[in-house]
């Protein structure tokens, strides 16, 4: 049975300092930085950052990011969190990662999705009418152009291609693509048509209820002629020596963090209660010691058969030294715990990272 792989994204969430003022932009990417060596160095799977275009989040070139990581790193693999493909050109998303794998000697992926923060459309003069549209062609371009052969193609989003062959390629096989989902049927099949791996976020509610979406992912996988493709999963959480200690350090960034979205989108505050039922054994979120984060994420890993589990770290304005000790426990005491767990009481067989 293939061992689970375990990761960790960031949005770059911007944070605060010792004096409790927000860092500066550039600050936390040096801190991003720091901490995708230290995931390296404890030896997690994975490093996803995400793509976005507002002061609360500092990313919005994930490709050099993740390029001076690694810089300094040497096994862990490299990705976004996502790739905004809908108002982005899949073929420059296409030669940014492919010169990222060749920088970290083939260690990219890329999550495609279509990005639950819209600032991009506008910003990059694109119509938020057209978001449906956007991605499906942009993800049909992309799909050839990452096949390696010469793309003629042709649509209503850019001009159209004929023979056209993309530099730089990637070095060996073909670049792990995967698709990120938060929750549509109609995300999970079209991931399947191209044979993408499965990248489900789970922000919110019990992850047991995902369960449907990966039986319609394997349908639709054999109905359009593929074998069986890695599912993962995204939630955010934190670790530290304690449940308490970890839930008393992510409450007030959580309740800051969510708060400030919720005004955006017109949801209202979390409650406290509400944290605790998210952080509690049925939640998506990923508190607590290492012993009750190892138990839940075995626990979603089995429901589901998971081959990856990407835990979101970075939650709102949570302090780097924070953010570096949940990192240290999830890669030195989680990540085994994990482990043995799954080996002790195994789900039904996991899918590796599959030949493309």
């Amino acid at each position: 049975m293939s061992e689970l792989e375990i990761g960790v994204d960031t949005f770059g969430d911007r944070t605060r300092g010792a004096d409790e003022k927000l860092l500066p932009h550039a600050q936390v990417i040096r801190d991003l930085v720091e901490q995708g060596v230290l995931a390296d160095q404890v030896g997690l799977a994975f490093l996803g950052v995400g793509e976005h275009h507002r002061d609360d989040f500092t990313v919005s070139a994930p490709e050099v990011v993740l390029a001076a990581i690694a810089a300094r790193t040497k096994r862990i693999r490299l990705g976004s969190a996502v790739t905004v493909l809908s108002s982005d050109d899949p073929i420059r998303v296409f030669q940014r990662f492919s010169t990222l794998d060749a920088v970290s000697s083939g260690r990219a992926e890329v999550i495609l999705g279509r990005g639950s923060f819209t600032e991009s459309f506008p910003l990059f003069g694109f119509d938020l009418a057209d978001y449906q549209k956007l991605f499906e062609e942009k993800l049909a371009l992309f799909a050839q152009v990452r096949s390696g052969a010469p793309v003629t193609w042709s649509g209503s989003t850019r001009p159209p291609l004929e023979n056209q062959s993309i530099y730089p390629p990637i070095e060996r096989g073909l670049l792990r693509t995967w698709v990120g989902v938060g929750g549509s049927p109609e995300s999970v099949v079209r991931a399947a048509r191209y044979g993408f791996d499965l990248m489900l976020a789970i922000i919110g509610g019990e992850p047991a209820r995902f369960a449907p979406y990966v039986e319609l992912y394997e349908e639709a996988l054999a109905k359009f002629g593929f074998g069986p493709r890695p599912v993962g999963v995204h939630s955010p959480g934190h670790v530290s020596e304690t449940d308490e200690r970890a839930r008393e350090e992510l409450w007030p960034h959580f309740l800051e963090m969510r708060t400030k979205i919720g005004r955006e989108r017109g949801w209202p505050p979390p409650s406290r209660a509400q944290f605790e039922a998210e952080a509690g054994p049925r939640g998506a979120l990923f508190v607590g010691s290492a012993e009750t984060v190892a138990q839940k994420i075995a626990a979603t890993a089995r429901t589901l058969s998971l081959s990856r589990f990407d835990l979101k770290y970075s939650n709102g304005p949570m302090p780097h030294g924070q953010m570096m000790r949940s990192i240290e426990l999830l890669g030195t005491k989680v990540a085994p715990r994990v482990h043995e767990l799954l080996a002790a009481t195994p789900a039904k067989e996991r899918v590796a990272e599959a030949a493309p």
